[in-house]
């Protein structure tokens, strides 16, 4: 959305900027934007930061158009919270009553940003005006302008083939600093919302991040936006989006948001920055590296580790082999593990591998930044792109994705297995129990006997009828989670002592894979190369 400063504001904007140059965007506490922080500024700097709310709440409300029936011809409707909205009125009482925070945050993200915006137009002043900066062109248009014609196609032309068979999901990121991330969301909900695009969006001012499904037409139509769009241009190639059979179905709605990162990690990307990643390594080169890693497996003295930074719940069904997979359930936990286990990586080469190569980017520039390692290196494109080169290769088993398809399959093996009991079996499904938000290993015929939840404790609530209609929809952590290490200690391969399998299920949190046994997956011998 387009935004300009005048020249005689420059001082007051500097002022304001400067009074929430310390604010914390992750900060969640309830608070009262209108009492903690503007009753501090004084009057000119009130109409900044009143400029810059107003703005942050119109954002949020655009991002939750929708495509109204054709009957109200350009009548605009809104959807969020599983709610329809049909009248402004009503969309804007919802959005200032059930989104106090997410409007507070963007507020102070908003501010930050005028600062950038201030010192880019002085620097303007001296620089040539008939050829400006391209991130300014494009800041200065509609959203409607960036959007593709679809005009000779009709509506079913872009739903038809939607279907998980027919259709198609995109999966992408690019690092590259953006100069409004709130322009770009905006533009981002109105592209998918007119090529009927589901999905996740994350943007923010070191990039981008999505995963989105639709027909085939809709997901050619959307690269073709992205790779025109000046913003992306040189940053952005076609080799960039990983594509996989699927559609608007793997995703219940839409949803495009402004974050601090484009991946969380927990870490502010001012002080871990993407620009300082690993060495990037194709799927090539890493199925070499990884031959060259077992073929070496069996020696006492190996200087490589083979690490995946994903989640434990990932891994469990689908890893490459003689890797070391930390017992994770959150990215956020990663740069604990690092420093928990940094004796474990002192003096070894890395190599990192990730689904999509998102996580590597700033997980890889972590490792560095500890200046333990010999060297770092990185899967680009992830699983993804080596699946497409190696189905066959040295990763085993299927490929976790975080849709309604839960996982993707490229080769027939089977590496995990049912929580009940222990038949080889890697299809994940929901814990039975409305309240619970787990996934869980359960193979047919456990299934057939009823075990159908991620613990025993899921499967008593289960059985009990829940004592509100609200209790159904309220999600809560499993019970069985408090027994997981937040993060684990991983002893170097010559400190290691033989782990017994615990006698009971040790479950999952935050999301999948519950109920399994504590695993380790770390560096030893392996089957040799296949």
């Amino acid at each position: 959305m387009p935004s300009s400063t005048s020249s005689d504001q420059g001082d007051d904007l500097e002022a304001c900027v400067l009074r929430f140059s310390d604010l914390d965007l992750k900060d969640t506490s309830p608070t009262n934007p209108s009492s903690n922080l503007k009753a501090e500024l004084d009057v000119n700097t009130k109409k900044k930061y009143s400029f810059a709310k107003k703005k942050a709440f119109a954002l949020f409300v655009k991002t939750k158009e929708v495509i109204a029936p054709s009957y109200k011809c350009e009548e605009k409707w809104w959807k969020c919270c599983q709610q329809l909205f049909t009248d402004q009125t009503s969309i804007h009482r919802h959005v200032a009553i059930q989104h106090v925070d997410e409007i507070r945050h963007q507020t102070a993200s908003i501010l930050k940003q005028l600062a950038v915006t201030l010192s880019t137009s002085k620097e303007l002043k001296s620089a040539d005006r008939r050829n400006p900066p391209r991130e300014h062109l494009t800041r200065n248009r509609e959203v409607s302008a960036w959007l593709p014609d679809t005009s000779c196609f009709s509506p079913d032309e872009l739903i038809s083939g939607q279907g998980s068979e027919e259709g198609e999901v995109l999966l992408y990121y690019c690092y590259h600093d953006l100069e409004d991330p709130h322009w770009i969301c905006a533009w981002q909900t109105a592209l998918c919302q007119r090529l009927h695009l589901t999905g996740k969006v994350r943007i923010a001012t070191e990039g981008i991040n999505g995963t989105v499904g639709g027909s085939k037409l809709a997901t050619r139509l959307y690269v073709e936006a992205m790779l025109s769009c000046p913003l992306f241009k040189g940053f952005l190639c076609k080799d960039d989006f990983k594509t996989s059979k699927g559609g608007a179905c793997c995703f219940p709605e839409l949803r495009v948001g402004v974050f601090e990162e484009i991946v969380p990690m927990g870490i502010s990307p001012n002080k871990i920055s993407y620009k300082k990643p690993g060495i990037h390594l194709s799927p090539g080169e890493f199925h070499k590296e990884v031959e060259k890693f077992l073929s070496q497996a069996n020696q006492e003295q190996n200087d490589t580790i083979l690490l995946d930074c994903r989640n434990f719940y990932e891994s469990k069904i689908g890893h490459f082999q003689g890797c070391l997979a930390p017992d994770i359930r959150k990215f956020s936990y990663f740069p604990s593990y690092v420093d928990k286990n940094l004796e474990l990586f002192r003096e070894k080469r890395v190599l990192m591998y990730c689904t999509g190569g998102i996580r590597c980017e700033r997980g890889s520039a972590y490792l560095k930044a500890k200046g333990v390692c010999k060297e770092v290196f990185q899967l680009k494109g992830g699983i993804h792109k080596y699946l497409e080169e190696f189905p066959d290769g040295f990763y085993k088993g299927k490929l976790f994705v975080f849709d309604e398809r839960y996982a993707l399959s490229y080769n027939s093996d089977v590496v995990s297995a049912c929580s009940y009991c222990g038949a080889p079996w890697d299809q994940y499904r929901l814990c039975s129990t409305p309240q619970c938000r787990q996934l869980v290993l359960t193979c047919p015929t456990c299934q057939g006997q009823g075990f159908t939840a991620c613990c025993v404790t899921c499967q008593d609530k289960g059985s009990r009828p829940a004592s509100s209609p609200a209790q159904n929809s309220f999600k809560e952590e499993c019970e069985c989670t408090a027994r997981r290490p937040r993060v684990p200690s991983d002893l170097p391969p010559q400190a290691q002592l033989p782990v017994s399998p615990e006698p009971g299920p040790n479950g999952g949190e935050d999301g999948p894979c519950p109920c399994e046994r504590r695993r380790r997956h770390s560096p030893k011998p392996a089957p040799s190369p296949v």
